[in-house]
């Protein structure tokens, strides 16, 4: 099952950075970029948010009571350009869950995403694929009780299939999403890596779409 995010940020440019960022990750998200358009989808399926401070005529701290008043245990997290104690105060008082300042890293805010979405969603940490149970968070897999050992990128690449089960993704793009989109190396890769996968977990239920990729189930 995957994670649903949804940002609400007016600047276009850094709302799709962070999306696809996110989505990378494997998270399933929305996009926003006016108070009013994410106040029409507050009663919409999320598990986070992520607010920017400054929307249109409103801001995100009248967003998040708008969200804390459907559900006060969801998680919020503030971006802003101002890196004000005051403002930081008031987020932590309304209920965020944290506060990171422009210009950052996407690559940050995804690690503060998965923090708060592992604490915050403890038990949801183990996934079934057939006969395995895997754990997220101790990235382990195991079927009848008796682990099974995966390499860094094994795992990866199980797990990119997991979250996304019933699509194909091609060989250039799981290169894309679990190598790195600046990886300059053979696809051949991705076979071999498959390869061994298949090895260690026989019953795993991944297809082979000739001439394009791979999909599970």
């Amino acid at each position: 099952m995957k994670r649903i995010i949804n940002i609400v940020e007016d600047e276009k440019d850094l709302n799709e950075l962070v999306k696809s960022y996110l989505e990378k990750e494997g998270y399933e998200v929305h996009s926003y970029y006016t108070f009013d358009a994410a106040y029409a989808h507050l009663h919409d399926e999320c598990d986070l948010w992520i607010l920017d401070i400054m929307l249109d005529d409103k801001s995100g701290f009248d967003l998040i009571e708008e969200v804390k008043g459907i559900d006060a245990n969801k998680p919020v997290i503030f971006m802003s350009a101002r890196d004000k104690e005051f403002d930081r105060i008031i987020g932590l008082e309304k209920g965020s869950d944290d506060y990171i300042t422009k210009p950052f890293s996407p690559k940050e805010l995804v690690l503060r995403v998965n923090a708060i979405i592992k604490r915050v969603y403890k038990d949801s940490s183990h996934l079934q694929t057939g006969p395995y149970l895997i754990d997220e968070s101790q990235r382990s897999i195991s079927k009848d009780g008796e682990q099974i050992d995966l390499t860094t990128k094994e795992f990866e690449l199980l797990m990119l299939f997991v979250r996304n089960e019933g699509s194909a993704f091609s060989r250039e793009q799981i290169l894309s999403k679990v190598w790195d989109e600046n990886y300059y190396g053979s696809d051949r890769v991705v076979d071999d890596t498959m390869r061994r996968l298949r090895k260690k977990l026989p019953d795993l239920n991944i297809q082979t779409i000739y001439g394009y990729g791979y999909r599970l189930g």
